[in-house]
């Protein structure tokens, strides 16, 4: 109707240019507008207010379980790989883990959460276009992960030498190198994989929003591990007798593959503007995401079966929270215009509003924490029996890893939400900027919530004890 604040940014572009659109005052443009604008915002509202609740949690359910395997194949993988030479030798690698796990949530989930508003905003019909598009995001990834694993590994490289007191120089050479080719690689086959289920999902009439981020959190940490366990035995192989060969691979990324891809990207219209404002996000979470590889730095050495569950939960906490970033992102690309809040939400609510009742994101916010209850419950069994091939896990390690993964969600999604409207009231994209922060945050919080209540556990004789 006329007067409704979303249409405020329309109406005031509009003001100075109505009379060349055939009408007598702003007041006749403005019910134009209303008749247009604000019936279509009024129609995906109600869209949305019909959307059943075991329509979202069949969707997310699935990939969701499907992504638990994945994340404990994540951590059976870690707990392996920290028993190589190349991982005690080079105890920076530990915090280049969680980083380079959360370039999944700083970098491939923002591809999805924009591909599948995109697709849900119906961009997706023209095949020019969606290649295009699909190019343009996809070299996008390429040079955040060639600058991210820059700058993580020197974080990495300078955090370890300052508490272990170990700094050399090719160690450094190879840290950068096996970031390097591990970010770019992993990075590279997800936004492959989330390409495909983003259009598929189109196709089929399924909202993306419930199952892209859900299926590539299900293999990222996997491939990630593999990959840079891979690389950085094999680089570890031949750093003595053949360092310059680190050097070729960092000048070949640096000085030809990086000029290519920014000014690919530069003539993209979908990205052109991302490339110069992303960056934010991005570096800040590397920052708080290499924190928590000093957390798992201790947690290694301390206790016994550590790194067996942090993959875990760190994957399924930044899992449930990206579905929700990209969900509250698409309700507010489709109900409302930037910098306006929409009615069937509010920016500033109580945690109770904004995970149980009261705005609409609450809908999908408390159907995730009832589907991490049973499946972190699940994946904890499924962990502790693969890793050991028998039960060894008690009833209080189990409520005590189902606390942790409970207090870390409800942060997560409470932050969400704060975050979420936020950045859309002050005309920032969350497709592209808000999944970093909660992923990393999620990373930092599970590991320390973790490592908190191995120590607990420690204190009163219950602690986790592998047959391995």
């Amino acid at each position: 109707m006329p007067g409704d604040k979303r249409l405020d940014p329309i109406i005031n572009k509009s003001s100075t240019a109505y009379y060349n659109y055939g009408f007598d005052d702003k007041t006749d443009l403005e019910k134009d507008i209303s008749k247009s604008t604000l019936k279509a915002l009024e129609q995906q509202e109600e869209k949305l207010k019909k959307e059943k609740w075991y329509s979202i949690l069949t969707q997310v359910s699935v990939p969701f379980f499907i992504a638990g395997i994945g994340t404990i194949g994540a951590g059976t993988v870690l707990a392996t790989v920290t028993k190589y030479e190349v991982f005690n030798d080079i105890r920076a690698l530990y915090v280049l883990v969680p980083a380079l796990l959360g370039l999944k949530g700083n970098l491939d989930m923002c591809l999805s959460s924009r591909l599948s508003t995109q697709a849900n905003l119906g961009n997706m019909n023209d095949r020019k276009e969606v290649i295009k598009m699909i190019i343009g995001n996809i070299v996008l990834v390429q040079i955040q992960a060639i600058v991210a694993s820059c700058i993580v590994s020197v974080f990495a490289t300078a955090a370890s030498a300052g508490i272990n007191g170990n700094f050399e120089w090719v160690h450094t050479l190879l840290l950068a190198t096996a970031s390097m080719l591990t970010a770019t690689l992993s990075c590279f086959i997800l936004d492959l994989l989330l390409v495909s289920v983003i259009f598929l999902s189109h196709k089929m009439k399924l909202n993306p929003d419930n199952l892209a981020t859900p299926l590539a959190a299900s293999v990222g940490d996997l491939v990630s591990l593999i990959v840079l366990s891979s690389w950085a035995r094999l680089l570890y192989s031949i750093h003595d007798e053949y360092p310059w060969l680190m050097g070729i691979v960092l000048g070949v990324y640096i000085l030809i593959l990086l000029p290519l891809w920014i000014y690919i990207v530069k003539k993209n219209k979908y990205t052109c503007n991302i490339l110069t404002e992303g960056w934010t996000p991005v570096i800040t979470a590397l920052m708080i995401s290499g924190t928590g590889g000093l957390i798992l730095d201790m947690g290694v050495d301390e206790f016994n079966g550590y790194t067996i569950f942090q993959p875990i939960i760190n994957g399924i906490g930044g899992n449930l929270v990206s579905v929700q970033v990209s969900r509250t992102s698409t309700m507010l690309h489709k109900t409302s215009i930037f910098g306006q809040i929409p009615s069937i939400t509010r920016q500033w609510v109580s945690p109770c509003t904004a995970l149980i009742r009261g705005v609409y994101p609450a809908k999908t916010a408390r159907l995730l924490i009832l589907l991490s209850l049973p499946g972190h419950a699940i994946f904890v069994f499924a962990a502790d029996f693969v890793y050991n091939g028998v039960s060894t896990v008690t009833p209080i390690f189990v409520l005590m890893y189902l606390l942790v993964g409970f207090i870390q969600l409800v942060i997560l999604l409470y932050g969400c939400h704060l975050l979420v409207h936020t950045m859309w009231r002050y005309k920032n994209d969350p497709d592209n900027s808000a999944i970093p922060y909660l992923t990393a945050i999620g990373d930092l919080s599970g590991s320390g919530l973790l490592l908190l209540g191995f120590m607990l556990l420690r204190s009163i004789n219950w602690e986790y004890k592998p047959v391995k």
